[in-house]
């Protein structure tokens, strides 16, 4: 680890993770490892130092230092307890400000974690005060990006017909439909792109989908083209349970935009929003 090359600091996003309500979160452990602190006592005075920082901030600690114990084998079977933390983005901006700048790699964490957590602040605070159809926009770029991640993951567990793949999918947050059968529901033209026609919400809905999917093949490191369309079936059921349970409307029940995305941008109504 002490030679990793950070390149576009896709290293940092590469140990993101997202739990159960789609936060996303770091490591520490993890994180130590890429900021080449051989020692965790080492890395412990670092978190300390970020978390006084974050105290004299009047910022509350726990939201973004969140305490966890381990159980790790240290060999023969035996297990010890290992203390460690969830970090947020913000956290991992402190730590990178506390730990030793003469190292590259803290440089560049620095500069990573400060640009990306202002973005972050940016987009949580200023997506209410965009129109429906800027926040379309919004949430199309992030399912774009998460499907090419997606798409690299799936391709890395075994994937190779992706159509199918992302039809599991579907299947599993539409109760049964494909992306054909989504596409003839919405009246759309053959082949357009059934994305460009959703709303927020609907669109939200998917983005969950993607990156929890993702996320679950790359942890439970999963392979195999059958293993991986159950699980892309079996997280795109998981959300739509889930909006179920919290009274939401179904994807296929919501409504469909007058307008697709693509007509809005020739029209020059809207300027495409980049995250």
């Amino acid at each position: 680890m002490n030679n990793l090359e950070i390149s576009n600091n896709t290293t940092f996003e590469s140990i993101k993770h997202i739990d159960d309500e789609g936060k996303e979160y770091w490591d520490a452990r993890e994180l130590s490892k890429v900021l080449q602190y051989t020692e965790w006592r080492n890395f412990k005075k670092v978190i300390n130092r970020a978390i006084i920082s974050c105290e004299n901030s009047n910022v509350m600690v726990n939201d973004h230092f969140v305490d966890v114990n381990k159980m790790v084998e240290i060999g023969s079977g035996a297990l010890r307890e290992q203390d460690d933390y969830k970090l947020s983005r913000y956290a991992c901006y402190l730590i990178a400000q506390n730990g030793d700048s003469r190292k590259k790699v803290i440089a560049e964490a620095q500069t990573y974690f400060a640009v990306q957590t202002r973005k972050q602040e940016l987009s949580e605070k200023e997506y209410m005060l965009l129109t429906e159809d800027e926040k379309r926009f919004y949430q199309r770029n992030l399912t774009r990006k998460g499907n090419y991640s997606l798409n690299q993951v799936a391709k890395n567990a075994g994937v190779k017909n992706f159509d199918q793949f992302h039809n599991y999918g579907y299947k599993g947050l539409y109760n049964g439909e494909t992306a054909d059968d989504i596409a003839k529901r919405k009246g759309l033209r053959y082949r357009e792109d059934i994305l460009d026609n959703m709303g927020s919400t609907e669109l939200a809905a998917n983005l969950f989908r993607i990156t929890q999917t993702e996320e679950k093949i790359r942890n439970d490191k999963i392979k195999g083209e059958m293993n991986a369309n159950k699980t892309h079936y079996k997280i795109g059921k998981i959300v739509r349970n889930a909006i179920k349970e919290a009274g939401g409307t179904m994807p296929e029940d919501l409504p469909t935009p007058e307008k697709s995305l693509k007509e809005l941008a020739k029209e020059n109504k809207m300027k495409f929003i980049n995250n």
